[in-house]
This record gives C-alpha cells, structure tokens and sequence, in this order.
C-alpha cells in the first residue's frame, strides 16, 4: 500500500510540473510599424536613411508571470530615390522590402493598466531591392528594445514599441530603428 501510495504521490507531483511548463497566458500582437533603416548595398552616405512602412505581428507565451518568450514576424516596404552622377547624372528609384523573424525573452511587469516591458530577440531577416538595382541577401538579425502595454479591457491592449535592430547584410552591419503601435490580445 506504501509503494502505491507513493507512486501516486510522484505521479501528481510530475503532472504539476509537466503543466507549469506549458504558457497558459500570453499575448498576441499586430499592428503598424516604422523602420528607419540603413543603407545596405551602396556606398550612399548622400542619400540618408531610408524610411520603410509596414507592420509588426508577435506571439507571446508566458513562462512564468513576468517573463515570455516571443516570437516577433515584420515585413517593412518602400522606396528611396538618388541622383547617380557617372555616366551623366541620372535619379534612380529603389524599391525594397526586409522580412525578420526573431524569438528570444521578454521581461514584463504590470503597474495598474501599463505593462512595461523590454525583449532581446535573435533571428534572421531577408531584404530584396528592385528596379534600378536589383539584388537580395539574408542575414542575423538581433533585436534590443521595449514598449508599453496599456489595458483598454482585461482582453484587450493598446502597444507603444521601439526596438534597434542591427542586421548583416551584404558583409556590412546595419543599424535600424524600428517603431510600432498597435493592438495586443491577451489571453
């Protein structure tokens, strides 16, 4: 009856475990983002930095109350125009577009109806340009940053976002600046 007894016992105490592993709460995220990126292929310190539109979707799960690990996806679109002084002067216009994924921790803590939170996320992004010069690369991507979650309804949030996003592209570094707003559901 003992040896029972204390099998049953085990078995509880690793079912408790096993289910305080899985993310029962966390947040989903989507909503407008603004990039201001470098220069990736050229030597264009005359142009300055190009500013991209698009949007930023994460996925969160909580591990324990004030840490998540998230899974961040955003894809930024737009142009930027250059006169090229040889052969004769000419005004190119590049179209482009950088895909990231990343994942890593993220530290939260409430104060009444905001969550303040700060993220170090790792993964890779994919930038392609066309017309006038075409050419695309994939590389690391590390992502620094945080925000601020504001509770409209138990369920529902308004985010405020900043993130510094340094890529490789092309064998150079990039360091891009990244904001965005938008809606979080929480669960």
């Amino acid at each position: 009856m003992r040896n029972v007894t204390m099998v049953a016992f085990t078995l509880l105490l690793f079912a408790g475990l096993a289910s305080a592993q899985v993310p029962t709460s966390g947040n989903i995220f989507v909503g407008y983002s603004f990039y201001s990126a470098s220069p990736s292929t050229l030597d264009l310190s005359d142009v300055g930095r190009p500013n991209l539109n698009g949007w930023d979707a994460s996925l969160e799960g909580k591990v324990l109350p004030w840490v998540g690990i998230v899974a961040d996806f955003s894809g930024h679109y737009g142009q930027q125009r250059f006169v090229e002084p040889t052969p004769g002067p000419t005004t190119l216009t590049v179209t482009g577009h950088e895909t990231d994924v990343t994942f890593g921790p993220r530290l939260s803590f409430p104060i009444g109806k905001f969550r303040p939170f700060g993220e170090a996320l790792f993964g890779v992004g994919h930038v392609s340009t066309g017309q006038g010069i075409s050419t695309s690369d994939t590389s690391l991507v590390t992502t620094v940053g945080g925000g601020l979650d504001y509770k409209i309804i138990r369920i529902l949030a308004l985010r405020a976002e900043g993130d510094y996003v340094q890529t490789r592209f092309f064998s150079t570094t990039q360091n891009n600046f990244r904001l965005s707003t938008g809606i979080v559901f929480r669960f």
